[in-house]
């Protein structure tokens, strides 16, 4: 299926490894110009060549605001303008209720949720402007079922997706859809850190190629009806009917 997107032009954050790397590539095999940043010089560059199709290394944190805008700045002077944005970043540390501080919040938080905003504040009125956008944001399955031990992550992506939803309503007379995408697990080093690589009873183990496979499916142009949605990609994980 051709999925309309070829000379689009995408940033994709956070992608010199794991789902972000993997959405990069599935959007460049489409035939989308792809921007992606990462800490890593070295990483990042080699992130690049598997990615291949002339991919545009930007060395980036996105794990602040500043960050975040700074990224998305950069991407549109390499590709002109941003048509696709991949709002994506890693998680915070792991902890409970116990054992996390209050002030370890304001941090995820920054991250994972007023990063995404950043990057949306600085790509997404020129998408308006163009009558054509997508963002799909990488979050997490703990939005719909929270997941032990990973407190932060949990209450951060609850609030990036609550912010997303309202987005999605507010620009959907526009040609720009927001959706957002909620993996389970699936093999990244963020899963290898967390579990050792193993899933835990009652998950799956999913393929990171076949997530972002799902992530070009919504940029597409056969996606231009579906926004505001939270599409949980699991392998079956979720058990709730809603």
């Amino acid at each position: 299926m051709d999925l309309g997107i070829a000379g689009k032009r995408a940033a994709v954050a956070a992608a010199s490894s794991g789902l972000g790397l993997a959405s990069a590539a599935a959007l460049a095999a489409e035939g989308a110009q792809v921007a992606i940043c990462g800490r890593d010089e070295a990483r990042l560059a080699a992130a690049a060549v598997t990615v291949g199709h002339g991919c545009i290394p930007i060395v980036a944190d996105v794990g602040t605001a500043d960050g975040a805008t700074a990224f998305i700045e950069a991407a549109t002077d390499a590709l002109g303008a941003i048509d696709i944005l991949v709002p994506n970043g890693g998680g915070p540390p792991s902890g409970n209720f116990e054992t996390t501080p209050v002030d370890r919040y304001p941090v995820a938080l920054d991250a994972n949720l007023l990063a995404i905003v950043a990057m949306c504040k600085a790509a997404v009125p020129s998408m308006r402007e163009r009558g054509w956008g997508r963002v799909v944001a990488i979050t997490s399955l703990s939005v719909r079922q929270p997941m032990a031990n990973l407190i932060l992550s949990n209450t951060a992506r609850a609030g990036v997706t609550a912010f997303l939803k309202t987005l999605a309503l507010e620009v959907a007379t526009d040609g720009v859809t927001v959706n957002t995408v909620q993996p389970g697990l699936h093999r990244t080093p963020r899963v290898e850190q967390l579990y050792g690589g193993a899933a835990p009873d009652g998950m799956r183990l999913g393929d990171a190629a076949d997530f972002g496979a799902v992530v070009a499916f919504l940029c597409s142009e056969q996606a231009r009806f579906t926004t505001g949605v939270q599409l949980h990609v699991d392998g079956g994980t979720y058990a709730g009917l809603l």
